[in-house]
């Protein structure tokens, strides 16, 4: 076909969509929301998925939790886990002893309390007795000044390394190494502040906390000889399962649990906490996908009823058209070009709408910027592919006007 009758067919599709422009841009809006809820449920996806692997990272590389207590799944209102009190620093060497896959660990408890600086008081700040390890088996560190250590442990000093949002909120522009903070009244001189880290998988803030040693913990502030956590960092992903069984078999044996009986400890695989998160991810995405597909087929719908109408209203015009010599394929051509049109129409607002909200999105909420090329062609294609499926029975349905009949009556 020449350019001639490509334009003549450009030309007589715009006069006639501009002839029906109410129901062209209802079929217009059904293809764009079905390309925009595409684009952004993919680069929300996407920028999930890169957030999930970050998270991972930021927990510690191949992490076992062992935490005291038993874990609770009943009510609302009921605690996650139990306060069990015999976790303790030997059964974490006993771990370190006998489990040949552990390659480190790192003990720990916590407990909330006020901190004050000058007149500014802080409340149920959650307070953490580490050893020396914690931050290279937690990927944790102390980005100013310095962190605790063995030293410090081993002498219970009174020295603390506080978050990020500590670090605003009671010294504002102070530097606060040096400075002492009251910890439940007792005074702890700041040697370092924490790199900034943002929330964990729960949604707490990483940034709102203190480290002290863990020795200084115990016996200065809750006079206690239990922990609360092991982090045990595994030689390798591979052996994580193998070390898992092993060392609640070692604590079971240890704390005297028999056949039948709960345990009172949980061994934590992180991994498995964040695939529950991505399984979570992957249903919005699935149900993002579905509104996506209803999108389209409405649109495909408004489409396919406004090129009837056309037809319909057209017959005469297609009549003297066939009279004068124009071919089936012509005819079948013209109708394709008025359902591509508005299909493309909708695809374009709606590809460029999508991946401006999906840059605001992920500018506002914080996430990893991530712009699926793939999804934005994919939502593409399917808003032309649309308009082509559309406009197939409407065009056949033009080529069987006979154009006798049609100028007869």
């Amino acid at each position: 076909m020449d350019l001639r009758r490509i334009l003549l067919n450009l030309k007589i599709a715009r006069r006639s969509l501009v002839q029906f422009k109410w129901r062209t841009a209802l079929a217009v809006l059904g293809v764009f929301f079905g390309t925009f809820s595409l684009i952004i449920v993919s680069n929300l996806s996407g920028s999930l998925a890169i957030k999930t692997e970050q998270e991972i990272d930021s927990l510690g590389k191949d992490l076992l939790i062992v935490r005291s207590g038993i874990v609770r799944r009943v009510g609302a209102g009921t605690p996650l886990m139990s306060g069990a009190t015999n976790l303790t620093p030997e059964d974490a060497r006993a771990i370190m002893d006998a489990v040949s896959s552990v390659a480190d660990l790192s003990a720990a408890g916590y407990k909330t309390f006020p901190v004050r600086y000058g007149n500014t008081v802080l409340k149920g700040i959650l307070v953490n007795g580490v050893e020396p390890n914690f931050q290279d088996i937690r990927n944790f560190h102390a980005q100013e000044g310095n962190f605790v250590s063995a030293q410090d442990n081993l002498d219970r000093n009174k020295v603390a390394v506080v978050g990020r949002t500590i670090v605003e909120k009671l010294f504002g522009d102070e530097d606060p190494i040096g400075k002492y903070v009251l910890i439940s009244r007792v005074p702890f001189q700041v040697i370092g502040i924490m790199e900034e880290k943002g929330t964990d998988v729960s949604g707490a803030d990483q940034d709102s906390q203190v480290f002290i040693p863990l020795q200084t913990f115990l016996k200065t502030l809750v006079n206690k000889t239990n922990v609360n956590n092991v982090y045990i960092q595994v030689t390798g992903s591979e052996f994580i399962p193998a070390a898992k069984a092993d060392i609640e078999s070692l604590l079971r044996k240890r704390h005297k649990i028999g056949p039948g009986q709960n345990d009172d400890f949980a061994v934590i695989d992180m991994k498995d906490v964040l695939a529950l998160k991505t399984q979570a991810m992957d249903l919005i995405t699935v149900l993002g996908r579905i509104a996506a597909a209803v999108s389209f087929i409405i649109g495909g719908l408004g489409i396919l009823s406004i090129m009837i109408l056309i037809v319909n209203e057209r017959k005469l015009e297609i009549g003297i058209r066939r009279a004068v010599g124009s071919r089936k394929r012509d005819i079948i051509l013209q109708f394709l070009i008025e359902s591509s049109i508005i299909s493309l129409a909708g695809g374009t607002i709606g590809v460029f709408s999508g991946a401006l909200l999906s840059v605001i999105l992920l500018r506002v909420l914080k996430y990893p910027f991530a712009l699926s090329l793939t999804g934005l062609l994919v939502a593409f294609g399917a808003s032309v592919l649309v308009g082509i499926l559309a406009g197939i029975y409407p065009s056949k349905k033009a080529t069987q006007f006979e154009p006798v009949d049609i100028i007869r009556t």
